[in-house]
């Protein structure tokens, strides 16, 4: 069985496959200050509440943003399981062409999603990640990954209102009853919601603009589900596709 994982800078997105099936996934907070032990209860309890067997994982593959836990969790593979993760990075085999002016800074998690995606839809794609920053990526026709732009979060841009406007309260991001609110509180729902639909839709309009390609929009992250209903321009949403993308190069990197 493969363990994945993907470290978001505020969530670890963690799943076990069998073969090509998703058997099981955990959503935990991202916590840098955790040692290679505390990670390692967790997830010895994550897997004991599940009823999987610490001895029946026979590789891991890790994406991650903070580099801290990149560490962490490689000691984590050797002292918990007893051997080498495979870490997306340099080195990785992916089969996808980066066009990025410095490859090195294109993050983990978009090249995982752009293998995924394209690997699944074979056509042009524009993957919408919603996760701590909300992240565009392009891919194109002949599955080569073009660049992409980068936006701050739902959580972020929520977070700052609440920081900076001294009167504000701190809400919960939800679809407000109205645009045109009553109160405070619906108010700023109306402004982050609404305004980060046409958000996305503007980003990805104009990148349709520039690529030429008709390409195929799909949603991915923890806040996904929440836009793309109001958005008319994300076609579908996949849940899984940062996990899929891990399985993928896992197992093309396991072929080499």
């Amino acid at each position: 069985m493969l363990l994945v994982i993907d470290v978001g800078n505020s969530n670890i997105v963690l799943g076990i496959y069998d073969g090509d099936s998703l058997v099981k996934d955990w959503r935990v907070s991202t916590d840098k200050s955790k040692t290679t032990d505390e990670y390692g209860i967790l997830i010895h309890e994550l897997f004991r509440l599940a009823g999987i067997d610490f001895s029946r994982i026979t590789d891991i593959i890790i994406s991650s943003v903070v580099p801290t836990l990149t560490c962490v969790l490689e000691k984590l593979s050797q002292q918990y399981f007893g051997f080498k993760p495979y870490v997306v990075g340099p080195g990785i085999k992916t089969g996808m062409s980066i066009h990025y002016d410095n490859p090195k800074e294109v993050g983990a998690d978009r090249i995982v999603n752009a293998v995924a995606g394209y690997e699944k839809h074979h056509t042009a794609l524009i993957i919408v990640d919603f996760g701590t920053a909300t992240t565009f990526d392009y891919v194109n026709k002949r599955g080569e990954y073009c660049g992409g732009a980068i936006a701050p979060g739902l959580m972020i841009s929520m977070e700052a209102l609440f920081q900076k406007a001294s009167k504000l309260p701190r809400v919960e991001i939800t679809k407000p009853p109205a645009i045109v609110a009553k109160n405070t509180v619906n108010s700023m729902q109306a402004g982050i919601f609404y305004g980060y639909v046409g958000l996305v839709d503007g980003i990805v309009t104009r990148m349709k603009g520039e690529g030429k390609e008709n390409p195929k929009v799909i949603a991915t992250g923890g806040l996904a589900g929440l836009i793309a209903p109001e958005s008319t321009t994300i076609e579908e949403v996949d849940e899984y596709l940062t996990l899929e993308g891990l399985r993928i190069l896992y197992q093309r990197n396991r072929e080499s």
